[in-house]
């Protein structure tokens, strides 16, 4: 007979405790990690090329569409079709001709339009006359869509590069002005009396104060500024235009040809995507002391 089957069993309030049930010391480690979890309310570690993720899902639902028969070809080509016409319209040089158009005419329009934006709304933001005199304007521009003032534009200015300019910088300027006056109006008070009671200058007043406080709006603002200078220039280039995306695209459109239709529109998504991301880029920099759920 074995000692420990010997060994009598104590009982009664002398008796020693009894060891934790091993059941529970491993339940420890997943009660620890589960309020772990729980303390994360946000959205998480960055995701490594997250952003590729959406349009990836997208082009894996066309390849396969197209692959099983789903996708009738005539209204939507396939994803191998659109790379070989791709590649045809590079080696003839007509694609890099048309985007060296478009990209001209949409860097004159954000130019301009950035540059009218950031003024008016500095103008509006730190004057209530100047806020009397452009924030009304600006707000009825914003209600009215930049593309329903093309048949007036066309009537003032004609058909020729100076419209398709201008029409995008009338895009670009309302998100600009808009986004800006918003963070310029939303500057802590208390910063203002602090500068007064310094006797801060002018100019130091709009450098330490004024241009950091409107510097989130303002970059928020230019994410939707170079997506609207990439939209209107889809529509800007489809008017008596001889060259750009947008052209190839309409030419496309007369002939049937799909394939080089999408060739137009994936080259416009990915002109707005490498637009947004590096305006994301400069904002990540630029704003490195704010720390933001996007970190």
């Amino acid at each position: 007979m074995s000692t420990e089957l010997s060994k009598p069993a104590v009982t009664g309030p002398d008796a020693p405790p009894e060891p934790a049930p091993r059941q529970a010391a491993a339940t420890r480690p997943a009660a620890t990690r589960l309020r772990r979890r729980r303390r994360r309310l946000g959205p998480g570690r960055p995701i490594p090329f997250g952003w590729a993720i959406g349009p990836a899902l997208l082009l894996a639902v066309w390849a396969m569409g197209s692959a099983a028969g789903l996708i009738d070809e005539r209204n939507l080509s396939a994803p191998w079709d659109v790379v070989a016409t791709a590649g045809e319209l590079i080696e003839e040089g007509r694609l890099q001709d048309h985007l060296w158009a478009s990209t001209e005419r949409a860097l004159s329009g954000l130019a301009f339009g950035v540059a009218a934006g950031l003024v008016l709304a500095l103008v509006a933001g730190l004057s209530r006359l100047g806020e009397g005199v452009i924030d009304g304007p600006v707000q009825i521009k914003r209600s009215i869509p930049s593309l329903a003032l093309i048949p007036l534009l066309i009537l003032w200015f004609g058909i020729g590069e100076s419209m398709k300019v201008i029409t995008i910088t009338l895009g670009v300027l309302v998100p600009i002005y808009i986004h800006t006056h918003h963070g310029l109006r939303g500057i802590d008070s208390r910063y203002v009396e602090l500068a007064e009671t310094l006797r801060l200058s002018r100019w130091a007043f709009l450098r330490h104060v004024v241009l950091p406080g409107a510097l989130p709006g303002f970059l928020l603002g230019l994410r939707f500024a170079v997506t609207s200078a990439w939209l209107s220039l889809v529509v800007v280039e489809q008017v008596n235009a001889t060259s750009g995306i947008g052209y190839m695209m309409e030419l496309a459109r007369t002939y049937g040809q799909t394939d080089v239709i999408l060739v137009g529109l994936v080259v416009y998504g990915l002109l707005g995507l490498i637009s947004d991301g590096l305006v994301r880029l400069a904002q990540r920099r630029a704003l490195s002391w704010q720390r933001t759920l996007a970190d």
